[in-house]
């Protein structure tokens, strides 16, 4: 389903050595901070978990949108269980799930 290209730095180094031309956005990943999915997806959970006090999303498919790793931590977390702290992150990116061939949930409560 996914054709993940390979990792920009493979890339880079394959057209340093073939002497080519390097043209606007054919390094995007490695000079960018974020992708697009990543973007996305952080916008959002901010939206559905506001009182999170740290939230990172990366794509850890090497810029091609199939994986993603999530953190976040929020005070709405407390006193629910892992399942179901993650089953919130779930359903808040339903939508973006569809598109994915996996996903990594990390999240915890603030210690205040």
């Amino acid at each position: 389903m996914f054709a993940c290209r390979s990792t920009t730095m493979i890339s880079a180094l394959r057209l340093l050595r073939s002497n080519q031309a390097v043209f606007p956005g054919q390094l995007q990943r490695s000079l960018s901070t974020q992708t697009e999915g990543e973007v996305r997806m952080a916008k959002i959970l901010r939206e559905k978990f506001p009182l999170a006090s740290s939230l990172k999303v990366v794509d850890i498919s090497g810029g091609c949108g199939a994986m993603y790793e999530i953190h976040i931590e929020s005070s709405e977390f407390k006193g629910k269980r892992t399942v179901q702290q993650h089953q919130l992150v779930t359903q808040a990116l339903k939508e973006e799930i569809q598109e994915m061939h996996g996903l990594r949930i990390f999240t915890d409560v603030p210690k205040h």
